[in-house]
């Protein structure tokens, strides 16, 4: 756990070692010590273990946690990334991933709210495709044709978590778990557009209906892609949206209608043989000398998960446990909780897009 809650804090190992003397009353934490610690090679405790937990600003009790009990780690991971995402980068995501799972774990056990879900694999083949796979979902959700308004809500009523969070960096989107016997875990960035974020979470939706192999292939990456495709803009509907003249006004208004973004739109067009690849191309060469690629025309409705927040007002309404007995069982101080639990999801957006 010493590894994890380091890495989930993009911390160094000479970083966490240096705040630790400088928290220390004239005590020096060299980084050998801290290494030998989180190899488990030296016994951390008393007041080197507190300052360790003040260090990475988690409670003591996270630090003595036993990853097996509480599944650290376990499960199939997806990410939707861009190749110049860092190592590092990417570990404190995943840690971040794996303590948001433990914290979720924690808050629903004590609302005695059952992880019950109506996900399930749905294999791929000649004859079932990742269209055919999104069609599926469509129909097994209730979604009507036409744009899918409402995403996460979608995902929440099927028994899917979403999270909400700032993970620090733009270059990446969505990082997804789904542990056994557990509904599956959609933590996106806060940093992310909203036509991207709804993009994302239709993407990573894919995977974990399709994809039951840890990795990022190229071919689990466009099997996704073609799940979201078809799920945000299926065929049957949008095919004759797409007819006529597709110019960037026309784009700008279809991007408003089914909340995608207008490159997406373009590529779903030219996927569908509605327009030619010389016509694609040149309307991302015009996107692009616009400014287009980085920042669209456009308005799409950011979205919100609200099933974690209603389960913390369960616990303190129903269950009447303080704010500090909440933090505590989800391994959180105070302070952390209120920022990530409490003051919701629409706040962490809003704080990070300002």
């Amino acid at each position: 756990m010493l590894v994890l809650a380091r890495e989930s804090r993009g911390m160094t190992q000479a970083e966490v070692a240096g705040r630790m003397s400088g928290l220390a009353d004239g005590m020096q934490v060299s980084q050998g010590y801290v290494s030998k610690a989180e190899a488990g090679r030296l016994a951390v405790t008393g007041q080197r273990l507190e300052l360790y937990a003040q260090a990475v600003r988690y409670p003591v009790t996270v630090l003595c946690a036993d990853p097996d009990v509480h599944g650290v780690g376990v499960g199939l991971v997806h990410h939707r990334k861009r190749a110049s995402l860092g190592a590092p980068t990417l570990r404190r995501v995943h840690a971040e991933l794996a303590f948001s799972r433990m914290q979720v774990r924690a808050l629903w056990s004590a609302a005695d709210v059952p992880q019950d879900h109506s996900f399930r694999r749905i294999e791929l083949d000649d004859f079932n495709t990742p269209a055919d796979a999104a069609i599926t979902v469509r129909k097994e959700w209730g979604v009507a044709g036409g744009p899918v308004t409402r995403l996460v809500e979608l995902i929440e009523e099927a028994g899917g978590l979403v999270l909400v969070r700032d993970l620090g960096t733009r270059e990446l989107d969505a990082v997804t778990q789904w542990a056994d016997g557990e509904a599956p875990l959609f933590l996106f960035n806060a940093q992310a557009p909203a036509d991207r974020f709804r993009w994302s979470l239709a993407h990573e939706l894919g995977h974990v209906f399709m994809h039951d192999q840890p990795g990022a292939t190229s071919l689990q990456e466009r099997q996704a892609d073609e799940f979201a495709s078809e799920f945000l803009l299926p065929a049957a509907n949008v095919r004759t949206e797409l007819k006529g003249r597709l110019d960037l006004n026309r784009l700008v208004e279809l991007k408003n209608q089914w909340g995608v973004s207008m490159a997406a739109i373009a590529r779903r067009a030219a996927g569908l043989g509605v327009i030619t690849d010389w016509q694609y191309r040149n309307v991302m060469v015009e996107m692009s000398a616009l400014g287009y690629r980085t920042q669209e025309p456009g308005d799409v409705e950011r979205e919100y998960p609200y099933m974690v927040s209603n389960v913390v007002t369960r616990l303190k309404k129903d269950v009447g446990l303080s704010v500090d007995k909440i933090s505590a069982l989800a391994g959180l101080l105070p302070e952390e909780f209120e920022v990530l639990y409490q003051a919701g999801d629409v706040d962490t957006y809003r704080e990070v897009n300002r």
